[in-house]
């Protein structure tokens, strides 16, 4: 039984951990480029043409 659960911690647990990490790392700078999205367009929205 033991050495089922350490199999499927060894198969299964680093890529799950991995994929954690590089989704909070992500989150971050998707929050950051959503922010300078609506900055420009906002900038764009207050310009006039001509």
């Amino acid at each position: 039984m033991m050495e089922n659960w350490a199999t499927i911690i060894g198969n299964w647990g680093f890529p799950i951990a991995v994929s954690i990490y590089l989704l909070v790392r992500i989150e971050g700078k998707l929050e950051h480029l959503t922010e300078s999205i609506r900055g420009l367009s906002e900038a764009i929205g207050r310009q006039t043409p001509g």
